[in-house]
C-alpha cells in the first residue's frame, strides 16, 4: 500500500521546513507559487528523454541517467557558473564521495526555460528563510532511474545527507514501476516518516543539517516490463560549492 506524503500549504512551507526538518509541496501549490498552470511544467518532460548513462556507478548498474548543472543565486538573480564536475566527502556518499563525477551539462534549452531560473530562485528563498538571506551554490541534478536492471536504485548510496543547506526532490514523472518508498529521518533521533510520492512536479524539501533521506529501489510494475522515475534534485549550500579543496 502506497502511503501519502504529508501535504504542507505554501504559506506553511518555510514553518514546517523550520520545525520539523522536512516538508512536502504539492504539485498544486508549486504551481501556484510559480504562478502558471500545472500542465506548464510538462514542457520539460522531453529533457529527461534524452539523458546520458551515470558511468559513475560503483555497483556496476546501468539503471541511472542525469545531466548535471551550477548556478549562484543570490536574491531574484540567478548566475549560470562554468561547468564543474560534481564532488562529494565519503562523509556524506560513502559509495560516491571522493572522487570528481563528470556529468553531462543540463541542456541549455532546459535551462533557458521560463519557468527554470523561476523555480531555483524560488528554493533558495526557503533557503534563505531557513538559514539566513545570502548567495547560494546551487547545484541541479536531472535523474531518471530505471529498470533497465530490472531493479533501479534512487539512493545506491542509502540514506544519507548531502552536505549542504537545503534539498529539493521533485518528482517528474513515474512511469510502469512500484516502489521508491521515500524514507526521512531525523539525522539526531529516532523520529522518521515514509511515503510515496507519485504526483509529478510535487517536491519534497529537506533541511540538509537535520534529516537523513533515503528512496527505496523501484522494479518494473509487470515482471520483464520497463518504467522510470524521474526526478529534479537541487542543492543549495551557502560558502561555496562542494569540492576537493572546499
Amino acid at each position: 500500500m502506497l502511503l501519502s506524503p504529508p501535504l504542507t500549504a505554501p504559506a506553511d512551507l518555510d514553518g514546517a521546513l523550520s520545525a520539523q526538518g522536512f516538508a512536502v509541496l504539492g504539485a498544486a501549490g508549486a504551481s501556484g507559487w510559480l504562478g502558471v498552470p500545472t500542465a506548464a511544467w510538462a514542457d520539460w518532460l522531453p529533457f529527461w528523454d534524452r539523458l546520458p548513462p551515470d558511468a559513475y556507478l560503483k555497483d556496476g548498474g546501468r539503471y541511472r541517467r542525469r545531466r548535471h548543472g551550477c548556478y549562484i543565486v543570490d536574491g531574484d538573480r540567478v548566475a549560470p557558473q562554468p561547468h564543474r564536475p560534481h564532488w562529494q566527502p565519503v562523509e556524506y556518499n560513502a559509495l560516491h564521495g571522493g572522487i570528481e563525477r563528470h556529468f553531462e551539462p543540463i541542456e541549455p534549452a532546459l535551462a533557458a526555460h521560463p519557468l527554470w531560473n523561476r523555480w531555483l530562485v524560488l528554493g533558495a528563498a526557503r533557503a534563505s528563510a531557513l538559514k539566513g538571506a545570502q548567495p547560494w551554490f546551487v547545484e541541479a541534478h536531472v535523474f531518471r532511474i530505471d529498470t533497465t536492471d530490472g531493479i533501479g536504485r534512487p539512493t545506491p548510496e542509502g540514506a544519507h545527507r548531502d552536505g549542504v543547506d537545503l534539498v529539493s526532490v521533485t518528482l517528474v514523472s513515474r512511469e510502469g514501476v512500484k516502489g521508491a518508498e521515500t524514507r526521512v529521518f531525523a539525522a539526531q533521533g529516532r523520529e522518521g516518516q515514509r511515503f510515496t510520492l507519485t504526483e509529478p512536479w510535487s517536491t519534497l524539501w529537506l533541511d540538509d543539517e537535520r534529516v537523513v533521506h533515503e528512496s527505496t529501489p523501484i522494479q518494473p510494475l509487470q515482471p520483464g516490463g520497463a518504467g522510470h522515475r524521474d526526478t529534479l534534485v537541487i542543492t543549495y549550500r551557502a560558502g561555496g560549492f562542494q569540492g576537493p579543496d572546499a
